[in-house]
């Protein structure tokens, strides 16, 4: 595996569409390096709080439990050696809500990795029951105990010097763990490629000061189902304000475009944009993803459709998604709509006439029969992707 990751090969398996990235066929018992994302059932903030005045100085500021998690982690790796696991934690960050873990095997494992998560997390809820259930049952009679009270009743979460978050003790009374059971909430990932390692390192320090962007800028951040515009639905995350900008300009590049092609088109997109046009692309072949991350580089506003980027409705990951890595930085600056459209959209009579006419038009300069795609196939979302775009730019 050290090796795999050394020269770069990347070792990508099937998906299990129920356990969050977990890999079919993989041999969780030899040596990798994986991230954990652990989550609290019903997402209470059992662990703590976020402070900070600023996303520069946010931080989390954990009570009496989440500072014996947080001691948990640390010791994973000493715990388990006494049991023949070499373990070694890279990366570890207690939120209020949720636990990352990044962890390396350094040698072939007795089980699973999955044992060693599945112990720290049924130690972490012993841990909750023998020390903090018994010294929060009183208090919350006292508070009342109910629900709504447990989310919002922040000074207790906090966890002053030593106190407990007494007020979740009836909600997590009747439930054999504080984690979340279900298992479509359950997040692993394999880090496979170089850099990645690296990346997610950086992610899993950088989360306070994400969380303190994510809740200060709600509506940034909020999945909106059905956003109409130029007659085509959507769902879309981001600042939806940019929609209204008189100026629009799309980017759609093929993938056979050369490097001075690219450079030529990128100069003149910057031109626009500099002149306060907003982009539109689908940023799917190099040339347009080179000129989206130049825009995005250089604070120019940006839409972006996505092909299946977001969430499904009803998923049980729609409540909490928020947009990875860069997307999400231009996304808290205001800078970035993202869009995806809903089947109706794809299926609109106008986009497929339009996705048709380019089709044949492509056909006639390379002089070969035209010959229809499928509406369900990637090459017709790809170029409806476009179609849509330039529609919008051009309202």
């Amino acid at each position: 595996m050290e090796q795999a990751i050394d020269k770069g090969e990347r070792l990508w398996r099937p998906v299990d569409p129920m356990r969050h990235h977990r890999e079919k066929g993989w041999d969780y018992r030899g040596r990798a390096i994986y991230h954990f994302t652990l989550p609290v059932e019903g997402r209470y903030p059992l662990f703590g709080t976020l402070e900070g005045d600023s996303a520069e100085t946010a931080a989390v500021r954990l009570n009496a439990y989440g500072r014996r998690v947080c001691q948990m982690l640390s010791g994973l790796a000493q715990f388990y050696k006494g049991k023949g696991y070499a373990l070694k934690v890279l990366a570890q960050m207690v939120m209020p809500d949720h636990v990352h873990l990044v962890i390396q095997v350094l040698e072939p494992l007795p089980q699973s990795i999955g044992a060693v998560v599945r112990g720290f997390k049924s130690a972490c809820t012993k841990v909750y029951k023998e020390e903090f259930y018994g010294s929060g049952e009183n208090a919350a009679e006292v508070h009342g105990g109910d629900e709504s009270e447990a989310r919002g009743n922040e000074s207790e979460a906090r966890g002053d010097e030593g106190g407990a978050p007494v007020h979740f003790v009836r909600i997590f009374a009747d439930r054999g763990s504080v984690w979340q059971q279900d298992p479509a909430y359950y997040h692993e990932r394999i880090l496979h490629a170089p850099g990645q390692l690296r990346r997610m390192i950086d992610y899993v320090k950088d989360n306070p000061r994400r969380l303190w962007l994510k809740t200060h800028n709600p509506d940034l951040f909020k999945l909106h189902r059905r956003t109409v515009a130029a007659g085509l639905s959507f769902t879309s995350m981001g600042n939806h304000f940019l929609l209204n900008w008189p100026d629009g300009q799309t980017v759609e590049m093929s993938r056979s475009a050369n490097s001075e092609q690219i450079q030529e088109r990128l100069q003149t997109v910057l031109a626009a944009a500099h002149n306060g046009a907003i982009t539109y692309t689908a940023a799917i072949s190099k040339g347009e993803q080179l000129i989206a991350r130049s825009l995005r580089l250089q604070g120019y506003p940006l839409v972006v459709l996505l092909n299946d980027g977001f969430p499904k409705e009803g998923s049980p990951h729609e409540r909490y998604y928020k947009p990875g890595g860069v997307y999400f930085e231009a996304c808290s600056k205001g800078q970035l709509l993202l869009l995806e459209p809903t089947e109706e959209a794809f299926m609109d009579a106008s986009i497929q006439e339009a996705v048709e006419a380019a089709l044949r038009r492509k056909a006639e300069e390379r002089h070969y029969s035209y010959t229809p795609i499928p509406v369900t196939s990637q090459r017709y979302r790809f170029m409806a992707l476009n179609e849509m775009a330039r529609r919008l730019a051009n309202r």
